[in-house]
């Protein structure tokens, strides 16, 4: 296979964006040229060009590179710690709020989305809360609003439960049928799964508190400045920014106007 170069990527890229709207030029550029490598060996395709005409072409190739692009490492509780610090720190903050709205952004398949609704139910706030649970891949989003997952991974799960704090029986939350788990529908109900694209979408509500975890670091500076001021835009006075400890508000401009509330998991607390 011919090697892509930085150019060829950009002029790729840019074509993508004009015809299906999607904008993946501020991404970080070795992350996205061996994704499209790689989706090229999987399509044996020798030319940038040859996959650029075939995706042009073909709306559903066109889905299935965009799921190959998304990266959607996820689990129940990943990163417990993290969990545990919201549940200490953040929770009981959010219910001075008469009505919570909360932005879980890059949501994946939704497992950290089940996750924060299992600690807001365990802490008896979920009634008087809305999530809204983002992103750009919709076989992604389908998989999150059907709430089924392996079987397999639910002693991984409960473990990850346990060290966040939570102190139930964590089958309590789901089904078992045959090889699969279905988490049950209360915790679903107030859940609003839908597409967003942080690259181009702005603004769409205020909340007060965002979840954004390991999406950022795919970007470029330039845009995650960008969501950074998204993030800013939509959290109210005081509202949380949930980052966990892989990326950090350091070299933003909105660093400034944010407080510490959890040093290593990154969770921020907006001043103004």
């Amino acid at each position: 296979m011919t090697a892509i170069n930085d150019h060829d990527v950009s002029k790729f890229l840019e074509v993508l964006k004009q015809a299906y709207g999607y904008d993946f030029t501020d991404y970080a550029s070795a992350s996205i040229s061996r994704r499209i490598t790689h989706f090229m060996t999987v399509k044996a395709m020798d030319e940038l060009s040859n996959l650029e005409k075939a995706l042009l072409a073909d709306e559903h190739l066109f889905e299935q590179f965009i799921q190959d692009l998304s990266v959607n490492v996820t689990a129940m509780f990943r990163d417990p710690l993290f969990f545990k610090s919201i549940r200490e720190k953040v929770i009981e903050r959010l219910a001075t709020y008469p009505y919570i709205k909360i932005w879980v952004a890059g949501c994946s398949t939704g497992e950290e989305v089940y996750s924060l609704a299992i600690l807001l139910y365990e802490a008896g706030y979920l009634d008087r809360t809305i999530i809204y649970a983002t992103d750009i891949n919709q076989h992604c989003l389908h998989t999150a609003r059907e709430g089924i997952y392996s079987v397999e991974r639910m002693k991984e799960y409960t473990l990850n439960y346990q060290l966040s704090g939570g102190s139930r029986s964590f089958s309590d939350y789901y089904l078992v049928k045959y090889n699969s788990v279905m988490f049950d529908p209360a915790l679903r109900k107030n859940i609003v799964f839908s597409p967003h694209n942080l690259a181009t979408d702005s603004c769409f509500n205020e909340f007060q508190m965002i979840l954004c975890r390991n999406v950022l670091i795919y970007f470029n500076k330039d845009l995650q400045e960008r969501v950074f001021n998204l993030f800013y835009e939509s959290l109210c006075p005081f509202g949380y920014l949930a980052l966990g400890s892989r990326e950090s508000l350091l070299f933003s401009s909105k660093r400034k106007y944010f407080e510490d509330v959890d040093q290593r998991e990154k969770i921020y607390r907006k001043l103004v």
